[in-house]
């Protein structure tokens, strides 16, 4: 009957405990039971008790040593399982610590007298011989030493007992792990819908895409905020990748950019085929455990700085007033034209440029010139590259002559509005690929490149015909010819772009001092 009552479905370790206790007491003829059980550092636990309540709640819930433990179950007699220390041996195992409820009783008359002091120890084995706690008892009724067939019936109990306590042990662990995977999928639940609405209420562009194989970069999903950014549904951006959305000339960009951790500035394309500028951050993340890798992407635009950028170089490369190039972009393009290979050929003591002036002046005292119906020329070539030829470049440095008498007269604005005029019909009269900028305030340079010398000459003659036509001044539109200086010279390769541009002002200053 005991042994039935161990294998009763659905009871916990706890209660598994407790009725090996009662079992011993109710079916095997001892009044008090004590049920230790190992616990994971390798002590015993006193985990039920049955007989005597004073006793359970004297002794339940403490702990002996596994030492201590060990000590006992050599000690005495081994009645083929069970251990027996009898009182004339157990009095050295009054100072363990292993947790002992003392009877009282009489001294034993006869030799197999149950003595006060006699211990009885039922080991519980696992099924790899492990030792899973120890029963042990005390007071057999009628004060009589157990004989072969009780102790045989206690061996078969803590047999039975070993196998249930397992049981309900196992059952207990599998709770626990079905308890701590229950929470884990409520955790993951929880990330999983933490990130989904991180995912799609994020302000900045979302999506997710697969990483590896034939289908790298395709979209498996977009938020609200990417699809609005490109004005595409999200049921054709799953139709996409990245690469049939990056701009052609920012495909580069994209195949550079690592997946992991990655970032790059590119433009990606709307629904109406225009472009948007963003900054694309990549990050690699896992579905499972060792599960497939996917791209997670974030996309935000950066179209408004972009457009700041923009209005920043412009405003670095473009004259504000006139919409010229500026003189930082005119050195920049002269330079761009220029090698470092210096001119064998060049004639004058430090740089191979060659310079004119377009009209004759009875006082210049320069270097030796060719004269021109144009006016005196350097006879000088531009060598574009070594081996591929020559090519000339002419530099056509103009300023007006007293300009700060036109904005004394007439005022700042009307003389703004010389240059402003100059400059349109400098865009108007020059060839379509010369490059025109505004210097220092009433000076323009004019570059013309792949020209001979009577090229050269009608670029100049145009130039003076910009300069000579009149310009309505002040508010009563006075009509004035505004007179200017012009410097006709050829660039060379080997000589820098700010000594090019510093001789042939010095050129026009030496000559405007001269008329």
């Amino acid at each position: 009957m005991a042994v039935a009552e161990l294998y009763t479905g659905g009871r916990s370790l706890a209660d598994t405990l407790q009725t090996v206790a009662d079992g011993v007491v109710s079916g095997f003829g001892y009044e008090l039971a004590c049920v230790n059980i190992v616990q994971a550092d390798g002590d015993l636990v006193v985990a039920a008790f049955a007989g005597s309540p004073e006793a359970e709640a004297l002794i339940t819930g403490r702990t002996g040593s596994r030492a201590s433990w060990e000590r006992r179950l050599t000690m005495g007699e081994d009645w083929d399982g069970l251990r027996f220390i009898p009182h004339t041996e157990g009095h050295v195992l009054l100072e363990d610590d292993v947790p002992q409820w003392y009877t009282q009783g009489p001294e034993p008359k006869r030799e197999d007298d149950w003595h006060p002091l006699d211990r009885l120890y039922a080991p519980l084995y696992g099924p790899t011989s492990d030792l899973l706690g120890v029963i042990s008892v005390d007071r057999p009724v009628g004060g009589i030493r157990p004989g072969q067939s009780d102790r045989g019936a206690l061996r078969t109990y803590a047999f039975h007992c070993a196998i249930a306590i397992g049981n309900a042990r196992l059952r207990a662990n599998m709770q626990r792990a079905l308890v701590r995977l229950e929470r884990q999928q409520q955790a993951l639940r929880a990330s999983e819908e933490s990130f989904r609405q991180a995912f799609e209420y994020a302000p900045s562009g979302m999506a997710i895409a697969e990483v590896g194989g034939d289908q790298h970069g395709r979209l498996l999903r977009t938020n609200d905020a990417l699809c609005l950014m490109l004005g595409r549904p999200a049921s054709a951006m799953r139709r996409l990748s990245f690469s049939d959305l990056v701009h052609p000339e920012d495909i580069g960009t994209l195949l550079r950019t690592s997946a992991e951790g990655g970032r790059a500035e590119l433009r990606l394309a709307r629904r109406d085929g225009s472009y948007v500028w963003v900054s694309l951050r990549n990050s690699i993340v896992a579905d499972t455990t060792n599960g497939p890798r996917f791209l997670l992407t974030n996309i935000d635009s950066i179209e408004d700085r972009k457009h700041r950028d923009l209005a920043l170089e412009v405003r670095a490369r473009y004259d504000a007033l006139t919409g010229l190039l500026s003189e930082t972009e005119l050195h920049d393009r002269l330079h761009g034209r220029l090698c470092n290979r210096a001119d064998e050929d060049a004639d004058g003591p430090d740089f191979a440029l060659l310079a004119a002036l377009t009209s004759t002046s009875a006082g210049y005292k320069g270097p030796a010139l060719r004269g021109s119906s144009a006016g005196l020329l350097y006879d000088h070539r531009h060598t574009e590259e070594p081996g591929k030829g020559e090519a000339t470049l002419a530099v056509l440095h103009c300023g007006i002559d007293k300009f700060k008498k036109i904005n004394t007269r007439f005022g700042l604005a009307a003389g703004n509005a010389v240059l402003i005029e100059i400059s349109r019909r400098l865009r108007q009269e020059m060839p379509a690929d010369c490059d025109i900028a505004r210097l220092r305030g009433d000076e323009f340079v004019v570059l013309v490149d792949n020209v001979d010398e009577k090229g050269a000459e009608k670029v100049a003659a145009g130039v003076r015909d910009v300069f000579r036509r009149s310009i309505a001044l002040g508010p009563s539109n006075e009509r004035a010819r505004i007179e200017a200086t012009s410097v006709l010279s050829w660039a060379s390769c080997g000589i820098p772009a700010d000594q090019i541009l510093g001789r042939t002002s010095q050129l026009l200053h030496s000559k405007k001092q001269l008329g």
